[in-house]
């Protein structure tokens, strides 16, 4: 974790070809882990999302702090910005996600959050001058559509729009833009750990925000609910300062497919030898659009001449 996520020379930034892929790697192990027993001191133990939001917000420290070891700390006012921005769209849009899921249905709020990396796709094409071609391209369709694919359940009834429409709308949009930013970050000359502590100090800033919103402590909880909050929620800490490693190495329109398609693949996996429980018929399609999308993906950028560094425009500081 402690070489530099980018190196500027002459004005420009220089990002490594597909030195990304350990660190997307490592993350799909942390997120897959995490995605599979997330949900399990609320299920078993009826723990508040917002206690797990408060517990997720100091495990950051862990990794803000080996990250931190032997780095400097980037004191430009551009690295606060980026971080502040990548910090807050995080955690506020974790913070919105708690909410819609008490005014919504979980089924149909999680598919609409998970199209998160085509915000940050369209962004990087649009706004960083990123191009996909050819076997890029249908990679990062199917990567998508096994997104989408993976949260659709087969939940009975209706659920009318509302508003958690417009709040899993804004979770989309928060996320998706926060891993644009971390590429931008990056652009900018922004070492890893420079970024990932001013996302530590955002989530922490928010926590009187849960706490308000939590109403109550829970003090009747048992002694397993915090001890496995703190586990799984410490898998989610590490895993995000992998996403910043990996954003800063590699294109955004790659990155960011090919973590959240194969993410899920592994808690799918993790969920059907611990729980025996079988993927559907749209999770068996999305598994096999994850890992062909992402192999896609993956080979593409090796073979694009991706392996020699890629310049882009520097970002005034």
């Amino acid at each position: 974790m402690s070489d530099r996520a980018s190196t500027s020379t002459g004005g420009a930034t220089r990002v490594g070809g597909t030195r990304w892929i350990p660190y997307a790697g490592l993350l799909v192990l942390f997120w897959g882990v995490w995605g599979a027993f997330s949900g399990t001191p609320t299920s078993l133990y009826g723990y508040p999302n917002e206690m797990v939001y408060i517990l997720w917000a100091f495990t950051m420290l862990i990794p803000a702090y080996f990250a931190m070891r032997g780095r400097t700390f980037d004191r430009r006012p551009v690295a606060a910005g980026y971080g502040l921005v990548v910090g807050l769209t995080g955690a506020g849009g974790q913070l919105v996600l708690f909410k819609a899921l008490t005014i919504g249905p979980a089924y149909l709020i999680f598919p609409l959050i998970s199209i998160s990396p085509a915000i940050t796709v369209l962004m990087a094409v649009v706004i960083l001058r990123e191009r996909i071609r050819g076997l890029a391209t249908i990679g990062v369709v199917a990567a998508l559509g096994s997104i989408v694919l993976f949260s659709v359940t087969s939940g009975s009834g209706d659920a009318a729009g509302g508003p958690w429409l417009i709040l899993a709308l804004i979770v989309m949009v928060a996320w998706g833009v926060q891993a644009y930013y971390m590429k931008k970050a990056a652009n900018a000359g922004v070492n890893d750990a420079t970024t990932f502590a001013w996302m530590t100090v955002s989530g922490l800033l928010l926590v009187p925000v849960a706490w308000i919103m939590m109403g109550a402590f829970p003090s009747d909880a048992p002694w397993q609910a915090p001890a496995l909050t703190l586990g799984t929620q410490l898998l989610n800490a590490v895993g995000a300062l992998f996403l910043v490693m990996a954003l800063s190495r590699g294109k955004a329109t790659i990155v960011a497919p090919v973590t959240n398609a194969l993410a899920p693949v592994l808690t799918s996996v993790l969920s059907l030898i611990v729980y025996r429980t079988t993927p559907s018929v749209y999770g068996l399609i999305g598994i096999v659009l994850a890992i062909g999308g992402s192999t896609l993906m993956v080979y593409a950028d090796e073979s694009t001449g991706d392996s020699s560094p890629a310049t882009s425009p520097a970002v005034p500081t």
